[in-house]
Formats: C-alpha cells, sequence, structure tokens
C-alpha cells in the first residue's frame, strides 16, 4: 500500500511542476513519517501525529532546524495539497537557528586550490569563484548559457527557480571554448547513436530534435549513460556534484589549507566576500547571488566585520599600562616563546 500511496504522491509532485530533489526530499520525509505512524495510511493520522513526528526528529534525531523545516514542508504538500486535509494549527514550533558565519576564503588560498586543478575541473572551481554559481548551477550550464563575447552566464531555474544573469571571468572565455568544443563533439557522438542531453520532459515534448541540438549540450557532460529518471530513455545527463566535491577536497589538502572546513559553497561565499571588499554594492552582490533578501547577502558584511566599521576596541583607547608584562621580546618564527606571567596588585 505504502509503495501504491508514494508513487501516486510522486506523480502529484510531477503534474505541479515540481524539482526532482524536491521530490525525493519530500518523499522521503513522507515515506518516514507513514514508519513513524505504523505504516498506517496519513488519512488515519492527524495533527497530533504530526506534532509526535516532528518533535521526535527534534528531540530523538537532532536534525537541524532546516532539515525540520523541509519535514515540515513534505508534510504540509502531503495534507494540505495532496490529500485535500486542513490540518490547522499544528502546535509546533521549529527550533531558532542561530546565526551562522560562513568560512571564506582569500584569493591567495584560492589561487593555491586552483593550481592543484587543470582543464575540467579548474574550470569548475573557477565558475563557482568567480560567478558566485552554486555547484548544482555550474553543472546545470548548457552551451546556449554562456556568452563569451558578453563576459556573461545566464543560470536557468535556480534556486527558487528563478532565472538570472552573471558575469563570467574574462580569463576563462579560452578554456570555457575548449571545453565548450568537446561537449559539442560527445553531443554528436552521442547523436549518432540514437540518443542526446537529458532535457526537462515538457522540453522535449515540444521540441522533439532539440536533443541534437549543439546548443543544449551540457557544457560539463558526464563520463557515462543513463535512464532519464522521468522517461526512462537513454541520455547523457552533466556531471554529478560528488566528482566536484572529490577533486575539491583532494585540491585542498594538497594546498596545504588545513585551517578551514572548504567546500563548494565555501567558493560562493568568497566570492561575494570579495565583491564587497573590492567595494560593489551589496544589492549588486545580492542580485548576482539570486538572494531574495539583502538581509541574506548582509551576513558576508559580518564575515568582513563591516557591521561594526570605524568602531575601536576600548582597550585600544586606554593604550597599555607600564609594567603589566614581565617579558617583551620579538616574535619570530625562530624564537621561542618565554613563559609570561602576571603582576597581580
Amino acid at each position: 500500500m505504502a509503495s501504491q500511496f508514494l508513487e501516486c504522491v510522486r506523480r502529484d509532485m510531477r503534474l505541479r511542476g515540481y524539482s526532482i530533489r524536491t521530490e525525493k526530499a519530500y518523499l522521503y520525509w513522507i515515506r518516514g513519517f507513514i514508519r513513524f505512524i505504523g505504516l498506517r495510511h496519513p488519512e488515519n493520522a492527524g495533527r497530533a501525529e504530526v506534532r509526535e513526528y516532528l518533535s521526535w526528529l527534534a528531540a530523538d534525531r537532532h536534525v537541524s532546524p532546516g532539515t525540520q523545516k523541509v519535514a515540515l514542508n513534505a508534510i504540509v504538500f502531503l495534507y494540505h495539497k495532496f490529500l485535500g486535509i486542513d490540518l490547522g494549527e499544528i502546535g509546533f514550533t521549529l527550533a531558532t537557528r542561530q546565526r551562522y558565519l560562513p568560512t571564506v576564503l582569500d584569493p591567495h588560498e584560492v589561487a593555491a586550490i586552483c593550481k592543484q586543478l587543470s582543464g575540467r575541473n579548474h574550470a569548475i572551481v573557477a565558475l563557482m569563484y568567480g560567478s558566485g554559481l552554486r555547484v548544482s548551477e555550474v553543472l546545470r550550464l548548457r552551451i546556449k548559457d554562456i556568452n563569451l563575447r558578453g563576459l556573461s552566464l545566464t543560470v536557468h531555474d535556480g534556486k527558487g527557480r528563478k532565472d538570472r544573469n552573471v558575469m563570467l571571468p574574462g580569463n576563462l572565455v579560452i578554456p570555457l571554448q575548449e571545453l565548450i568544443e568537446v561537449a559539442a563533439n560527445v553531443q554528436d557522438t552521442d547523436n549518432m547513436n540514437g540518443f542526446g542531453c537529458s532535457l526537462p520532459v515538457a522540453l522535449s515534448r515540444k521540441y522533439p530534435a532539440a536533443f541534437r541540438s549543439r546548443a543544449w549540450a551540457f557544457v560539463f557532460p558526464s563520463t557515462g549513460t543513463c535512464a532519464h529518471p522521468i522517461t526512462g530513455e537513454l541520455c547523457r545527463h552533466h556531471l554529478h556534484q560528488s566528482v566536484v566535491r572529490k577533486f575539491l577536497r583532494t585540491a585542498v589538502e594538497k594546498a596545504g589549507i588545513t585551517d578551514k572546513r572548504v567546500n563548494c559553497h565555501t567558493l560562493r561565499h568568497s566570492f561575494a566576500t570579495a565583491l564587497l571588499r573590492n567595494g560593489s554594492d551589496i544589492r549588486t552582490v545580492q542580485e548576482l547571488l539570486g538572494h531574495n533578501d539583502v538581509s541574506t547577502t548582509q551576513i558576508y558584511t559580518h564575515v568582513l566585520g563591516q557591521h561594526f566599521a570605524g568602531t575601536r576596541s576600548p582597550f585600544d583607547q586606554i593604550g597599555e599600562p607600564p609594567g603589566i608584562w614581565q617579558h617583551r621580546v620579538a616574535i619570530s618564527p625562530s624564537t621561542q616563546l618565554p613563559s609570561y606571567s602576571m603582576k597581580i596588585p
């Protein structure tokens, strides 16, 4: 019963145009809820069971506030949109999400990472840092999305199902030209074998020959073919995100960056921080990143310390009282620090 029921939920989400990633996430939490209520049909459960499930996730599973929100959205979809049942006030309050200051890299650290990479891998990292793209946005780029003359990129169906234009670093024009030619050749070879790049289902129905067009080819195609997740037809998708995470982790280790936790999104954070440090307007940065609210972009001013710009520490204003330290040394790499002791009045 549960598998047939979940298949109906899946079909409903596809009719509503939900992305594959949202579909997988919602089905995961709906499946977990059904197991939590003892494999009963959700119609036989109500707000009490929903509240207990969300409380169990928070208290026993110790999931983050963001994960709680995704689980809540999945349950709300199940009842309100699929079953047409109004749960009313559930009586559950999401845990407050503390402000998180993102890790950022300075340009020298980014350069050290890029030196460990070449070809396709170098271009992917350069786009995340040079254009502020999410790793999923980089991998979903198609040949038609790149304007080498205008030095711009078009991101389609980004987070929040929004399109936006972003800058393209000028020193990536030649590497991208080479990668585009390679991707086009892969597309031509696949076409000779009767298939091509993966496409949205509605688009492939409207333009049946689109998979033969070089313009729709992924700039970073997968090394293998797969079955389309909806139609089941043989196609070539873009590179998987796990490939990027693996080579980035290796490059960070070789670059000797051991004091920071670096992932793909760190490069996007570093892009925004570098723009603000160089004097870019925060509204411009907001537009480039695709944030709905400028308050999301303002977190980078805290990373820079601009939120207390012009404010001096009171300790700097009084100077150092004489005689407070017994020892003074010039610190250098070869200097062995003596033990310090405070004079207690």
